[in-house]
């Protein structure tokens, strides 16, 4: 029988707890080793549900012979550093998306861990739902024509005032937060050949970073545009719609179902409108199963490094191109 991998997590922040944690702890390819926390009453909160140890310190745990691979859910502007530093320990890595804010920091990362033999895998883990895959079957079947244009959203609700997701040293903005969903979105379904046309972003009274967002896109070669939007002081929303030459597939709840939420793909052609209704699939479970393989395998898969890649290039292009606020460009 095949060892279990000694999971160690770098802090205890929400989507840790909520999320990945109990992945971790219910796949039979993983053993919750250690967290590590700067707070040790919260860092034993956290460990307690899987008999985990408490290491005081990211850089103990890093170091720890008894870790083999290390989830890096901190503050974005804090994934390089640590992601490095695990690298070089000899530890894989599953970081929190995304990676980088520079696509060439990404990059070094990406090489440094192919060189090492181990895996490095960016957490995006609505692309392990299956339900994305029939929406590109679809497409590929012609079921609505040929292509003509793509539109994403997804917005969050407002979260308390502090939270790091507003705080500009630590990587905060609505781009690298929610922006991320529909950019990875246009790229897992469209392809390759994006090129940004234009963006916005705004910020709410009171903030330092972007709390909206809106990019336009297109396609090389057809043309196809794409329009995404995003935010983090919104209701809830989370979807996509692709249109073509004779209908549109629409698909709600795209990015962060439940596990036992049932997909239900709208299909609409010269025909009327119809409802695919898909098994329930659990993301979190599947985006595990796919870093146990990652480190079975030992080492970079070229498809995640490409995508991871592409991400970063059109987050960046979005960036740059935003208006009216220079204050938050890089």
């Amino acid at each position: 029988m095949t060892a279990a991998i000694r999971v160690g997590v770098l802090g205890s922040a929400e989507i840790a707890r909520r999320r990945m944690l109990p992945a971790f702890a219910r796949s039979a390819a993983f053993e919750v080793a250690a967290i590590a926390s700067r707070d040790p009453e919260r860092g034993a909160a956290a460990a307690a549900p899987y008999r985990a140890r408490v290491v005081p310190g990211y850089a103990h745990l890093i170091d720890d012979a008894d870790v083999d691979a290390v989830y890096v859910p901190l503050p974005l502007a804090l994934h390089a550093e640590w992601v490095e530093a695990a690298l070089r320990a000899g530890k894989h890595v599953l970081a929190e998306k995304p990676l980088s804010t520079s696509p060439e920091v990404s990059a070094r990362l990406f090489a440094l861990a192919r060189r090492r033999g181990l895996a490095l895998m960016e957490n995006v883990m609505f692309v392990h739902h299956g339900q994305h895959a029939r929406v590109r079957r679809l497409v590929e079947d012609g079921a609505i024509g040929e292509p003509r244009s793509f539109q994403a959203s997804f917005t969050v609700p407002r979260r308390a005032s502090g939270d790091i997701r507003y705080c500009p040293e630590l990587g905060g903005g609505a781009l690298w937060d929610t922006g991320v969903y529909p950019v990875r979105a246009a790229q897992h379904l469209l392809g390759a050949g994006l090129t940004v046309v234009g963006a916005v972003a705004t910020a709410a009274a009171g903030f330092d970073v972007d709390t909206a967002g809106a990019a336009l896109l297109r396609r090389d070669g057809d043309g196809v545009t794409v329009q995404l939007s995003y935010g983090l002081d919104h209701a809830y929303r989370s979807t996509y719609e692709i249109s073509g030459s004779t209908g549109r597939l629409t698909l709600d709840t795209a990015f962060t179902p439940p596990a036992d939420h049932v997909p239900v793909i709208r299909l609409h052609d010269r025909s009327g409108g119809r409802e695919l209704r898909l098994d329930a699939e659990d993301q979190v479970a599947a985006t595990v199963a796919a870093f146990a393989e990652a480190v079975r395998r030992g080492g970079v898969r070229a498809e995640d490094e490409r995508a991871t890649l592409e991400q970063g290039r059109l987050l960046r292009e979005i960036l740059r191109a935003a208006v009216p606020a220079p204050a938050l460009r890089d």
